[in-house]
């Protein structure tokens, strides 16, 4: 999700500082101030403050303010707090945290839908396959990106699980985040995609056990390697 605007801006101020731990829980955000800070209106705060609110990040208080609330009450699958969050110091357990649930998730899901994909879903997964490849090989990383991105949300939406499928943006968030702080390699190694081939070529078959297994390698290493890359 991209806020666009003067309240996009206000938020990208106020969201990561809120993440990162600059304005700690219990810090009070004063329209009045932020109208000075900021060089906005008051509308502008509202708006910003409105979506901070959405995320549970903050929260009015009578006779005290809008207040940064605990870490532990922020919609923590929310696209934009995971952004704030990988780009401050909590990046590390971020990463891992998201590593895991991605290990718990996107097998099963990948194994529901080798039962459940119908043609379209086939089509789409074969197609990105040969997209991830063709990309891979020419090092072109905004491109691979994307049709990563596109490739586990496909994945996740042909299992038929509404839940699943709703953790798309979280899982495109690790993605992207992964690639905009250098954590990916130059190229793609050629492994990974040949596993990506896989689960496509095992959905495609009806293959759940293949489809699962192959979707656990590619999750499980993605964590390893990140063990491997980032600090304690």
């Amino acid at each position: 999700m991209e806020i666009q605007g003067l309240p996009g801006r206000l938020l990208a101020a106020l969201g990561p500082a809120i993440a990162s731990g600059e304005l700690p829980e219990g810090t009070v955000l004063r329209a009045e101030e932020l109208e000075q800070q900021h060089g906005v209106s008051r509308t502008v705060v509202r708006e910003a403050v409105r979506i901070l609110e959405s995320m549970r990040m903050v929260e009015p208080r009578r006779r005290v303010g809008t207040t940064v609330r605990p870490k532990a009450d922020w919609d923590v699958f929310d696209p934009l707090v995971i952004r704030w969050r990988l780009a401050g110091a909590d990046r590390s357990a971020q990463l891992r945290s998201l590593g895991s649930l991605r290990v718990a998730v996107e097998p099963a899901a990948a194994a529901l839908a080798a039962r459940c994909a119908d043609d379209d879903d086939r089509r789409e997964l074969s197609a990105l396959a040969v997209e991830l490849t063709v990309t891979a090989r020419a090092a072109d990383l905004e491109s691979f990106l994307a049709h990563d991105i596109a490739f586990h949300a496909a994945v996740l939406r042909a299992s038929g699980n509404e839940m699943f499928a709703h953790l798309k943006d979280t899982v495109g968030a690790v993605l992207t985040g992964r690639t905009e702080h250098h954590l990916m390699p130059h190229r793609p190694r050629e492994y990974a995609v040949q596993l990506h081939r896989d689960v496509a070529e095992a959905i495609c078959a009806g293959d759940p056990e293949r489809a699962e297994r192959a979707m656990r390698t590619i999750v499980v290493g993605a964590l390893e390697e990140l063990d491997a890359t980032l600090p304690d």
